[in-house]
This record gives C-alpha cells, structure tokens and sequence, in this order.
C-alpha cells in the first residue's frame, strides 16, 4: 500500500529559515516539498495554481504579516506558524494553527508538531460512525442573552475572571458568567484543571513540565494544589 503523503509550502523571508524547516522535513517521509517562497506574496501565486496540506508560515515578514496573509486566504491548508517571537502564540491559536514553533526550531519540535497535524488529519478521514463518536461533543453556553452551542474540540483553554469565565477556542474568545467548577463538570474529561484560574483542553497540551503546561509556546502555570492530579493523569512522573 502506497504510503500518503502530505504537500507542505514552506513561506518564510530569512533563507537559513527555510533551509532549516526543508531539512527537518527531509526526515520525515510522509511530508512533501512542494515549494519554498521568500515572502507571502510569492506564496500566493503558488497556492492559486498548486494544492497544499500543510503551510510552514513565518509571522514576521515584510509587506505582509503570515498572520494576515493566512486570514486572507480564500481556502487555507493546515498551518505551522514559525517565528522567532513568543507574543504571536495566542493570535496562532485563534487562526486554528496546527502549532507555533519558536525559532530557533529543534527537529525534536518540529517533529511533535507534524505529529499534531498527522493525528489531526488522520482523524479527519474518519466519519463519526469510524472512530466511535457523535456530533454532540459540545455544550451550551450563555453569552449576550443567547444560548450559543460550543465545541469542545475548539476550546484551547478556559480562564477564571472571578465571576465569569473567559473561553479562549481556536477563532474566537467568550466571556460567559458561570464558574469553572461547574464548566468543568460540563465540559468532561477531555479537561484538565490545572490551576484555580485555568482549564485546558488535554488534546492541545504540546509540553507539560512539573511547575506548566504548554500549548504551543502558550505557557500557562499549574497550581500547587492540582499538581499532583495534573502529574496522575498526564503521566508525567520527573
């Protein structure tokens, strides 16, 4: 069986960028390099006459930011966000990127990432009835006077403001008056409470350290007392 493989467009200004993401991706024989552009402009031109899975975009790039660049686009391929800033994490998430790695990138990170973007693409194929779930993974919640459905898959994390709750997910961020008590009993096991003030969803945890996880280069602190939980069920033992 002829193994599938992927068409990634590497988009970054810096040559030694480029070169360094074309030789991780050598490594990996279910990536192919489909091309390398120099700027966003470049990438447009290719991306109206060539199909891509999956883009490696720098943020930082002159005339056009990779943020902006990829909103913009009609029909958008999975993204890798690459830059060497850590202040364009939370906009990465809410463009739904696969990951944001932080140059300089190690093969070990980058490897992780295409790993997220496999498993994504992979259950992708399946229909509901193939991998075992419904289309009810998603609740409720009251914001402006309405009752809006939300999907859990979406959610990246969920913040304590006192009285409310802010849901960040992939696209957009809710603040909802409810607890994280009782959020958390609705959202289900897929979240992990790991601090009075934060929830995260488990399936976008890229790191996990004894004091923080990690969701991409989004750092978020694990409190003292649900660390031993945290460290349970994630496995995590160092």
């Amino acid at each position: 069986m002829t193994q599938h493989r992927y068409r990634c467009l590497v988009v970054d200004d810096e040559a030694l960028g480029r070169e360094l993401i074309e030789t991780h991706l050598k490594q990996l024989p279910s990536f192919e390099l489909v091309a390398s552009c120099a700027s966003a402009v470049e990438a447009s031109e290719l991306l109206s006459t060539q199909p891509v899975d999956l883009l490696f975009l720098d943020i930082e790039m002159p005339v056009l930011k990779g943020t902006d660049f990829y909103q913009g686009l009609a029909h958008r391929p999975r993204v890798i966000f690459t830059t060497a800033y850590r202040d364009y994490a939370l906009e990465g998430f809410e463009l739904e990127a696969v990951d944001y790695l932080l140059k300089p990138i190690t093969f070990a990170r980058f490897f992780r990432a295409t790993q997220r973007f496999l498993a994504s693409a992979q259950a992708g194929r399946l229909t509901p009835e193939d991998s075992g779930e419904s289309n009810n993974a998603s609740i409720f919640i009251r914001v402006n006077r309405k009752d809006v459905r939300l999907a859990l898959a979406d959610v990246v994390y969920v913040q304590g403001l006192k009285d409310y709750v802010r849901v960040h997910t992939r696209n957009s961020v809710f603040t909802v008056k409810e607890t994280m008590t009782s959020l958390s009993q609705r959202m289900g096991e897929g979240f992990l409470r790991v601090h009075r003030s934060y929830l995260v969803n488990q399936s976008a945890i890229t790191a996990l350290t004894r004091h923080d996880v990690e969701l991409g280069e989004l750092e978020i602190p694990i409190g003292d007392t649900y660390r031993d939980s945290v460290v349970e069920k994630m496995g995590h033992t160092r």
